[in-house]
């Protein structure tokens, strides 16, 4: 959990009907793994509860959870009447409360992707990208993707794993706002290669007018295109600069084009 979160915390124990604690709204919609919960389920019932719910006062008789979801879920699964809590005797932060609640599940290997970006999405608002990432012990790029993910369109969000993955699809809308043609593309290129995909994205954001057939041939281009390193002598290498500069172009791109030339004039 991050630094920023790790509040001093008073609270007392105390036996109070489940049916008095009410889980906030966004937790209430995140998904949670039937099959890891019937596992803590199980656990409890043969240990017993190691470590209660927290909760804190909501109105008269009623209760908020603060952490413990998973807890609450294996103990109605049990149908559990009444369950010790720990009650918070001080006011505690919502806000924080959330982020807290949010780390400890995305520690779980329950988190599904969509659930883990929208999670991501709303650590980076509260704690910033670094520290989001670092309280997950992920990748700052990893972290980034995640919250890219969570910001795209609903129709082009439910294309993932279908038909595009997350990382196509967020270059995708980044290159084409508009969602009638971002879905367009993506059918279109759902079939091609992962380099291809990748190829055919720089070629569409190189030349955002050009038409499908266009794009695919420079992608298919690019696609197979190498790097190779060359290093001339000394000789050679001025020659090269001296030529570039007499046809106004960059020695790379010259040694590229004699390179090409070169071998379109070999048979094998």
């Amino acid at each position: 959990m991050s630094q920023r979160y790790r509040q001093k915390i008073h609270y007392r124990v105390k036996v109070i009907p489940i049916k008095k604690i009410h889980v906030w709204d966004e937790a209430q919609a995140r998904s949670l793994d039937r099959e890891g919960i019937a596992e803590l389920a199980k656990s409890i019932k043969n240990e017993g509860l190691q470590n209660p719910p927290m909760v804190q006062k909501n109105g008269k008789g009623q209760f908020l959870l603060m952490s413990g979801q998973r807890r609450l879920a294996a103990l109605k699964r049990l149908r559990a009447k009444k369950i010790p809590v720990l009650v918070l005797t001080k006011g505690y932060d919502l806000e924080n409360a959330k982020a807290a609640s949010v780390i400890e599940n995305l520690h779980r290997k329950s988190m599904n992707p969509k659930d883990m970006a929208h999670s991501c999405s709303f650590l980076a608002e509260k704690m910033g990208v670094s520290k989001g990432a670092s309280s997950l012990g992920i990748s700052r790029k990893t972290f980034k993707k995640y919250v890219g993910f969570a910001a795209l369109p609903g129709p082009i969000k439910s294309m993932v794993p279908g038909t595009i993955s997350s990382s196509v699809a967020i270059r995708l809308h980044e290159i084409v706002p508009n969602v009638k043609k971002s879905i367009k593309i993506a059918h279109r290129i759902a079939r091609l290669d992962a380099r291809t995909q990748n190829a055919y994205l720089k070629a569409l954001a190189r030349h955002p007018r050009a038409n499908h057939t266009t794009l695919l041939r420079q992608a298919r281009l690019l696609a197979v295109r190498q790097t190779v390193p060359v290093t001339l002598p000394k000789t050679y290498a001025k020659r090269l600069e001296r030529i570039s500069l007499y046809r106004e172009e960059d020695p790379e791109t010259l040694a590229q084009q004699i390179v090409v030339s070169w071998l379109s004039k070999r048979k094998r």
